[in-house]
C-alpha cells in the first residue's frame, strides 16, 4: 500500500466506498427510527398522536425500502445471499483495519519538490 496519502491519485475508488458507507449509515439510522416509532406507539395514550406516529413510521418504512433497494441495486447489500454479504462484510472490515493502521498524520509533512511551486 502506498504511504503517500496526500496524493489524490491514491484516492481512486474512495467515493464509491464512501457512498456505500453513507448509505449503510442512513439505512441503520432509519431502522433505529422505526424502532423508536414502534416504542412510542405503545407508550402514547392519545389517539391523535398515535395516528401521527403511525403515519411517520409508515413513511420511515417506505424510506427503508427505498434505501435497501438502492443498496441492492448498487451491490452494497445482499440480503438474500448470505455468502456474498459475509464476503462484503469481511472486505469492509479489512478496509477499516487498513485505514485504521494508516499514519494519517505523519510527522514529516514536507512536500517540497512534489508540486510545482515558485521559488521564494
Amino acid at each position: 500500500m502506498n504511504e503517500d496519502y496526500l496524493d489524490p491519485k491514491y484516492a481512486e475508488g474512495m467515493p464509491k466506498m464512501a457512498d456505500s458507507a453513507f448509505a449503510l449509515d442512513f439505512l441503520l439510522s432509519v431502522k433505529t427510527g422505526i424502532r423508536y416509532y414502534a416504542v412510542a406507539l405503545t407508550e402514547t395514550a392519545s389517539s391523535e398522536l398515535r395516528q401521527a406516529l403511525y403515519r411517520q413510521m409508515e413513511k420511515a418504512i417506505d424510506l427503508h425500502q427505498e434505501i435497501s433497494e438502492l443498496m441492492i441495486e448498487k451491490g452494497w447489500l445482499y440480503p438474500n445471499d448470505l455468502e456474498k454479504q459475509i464476503e462484503l462484510d469481511i472486505k469492509s472490515a479489512d478496509m477499516a483495519l487498513t485505514i485504521a493502521s494508516m499514519e494519517l498524520f505523519p510527522t514529516d509533512t514536507d512536500r517540497q519538490g512534489t508540486f510545482a511551486t515558485p521559488n521564494k
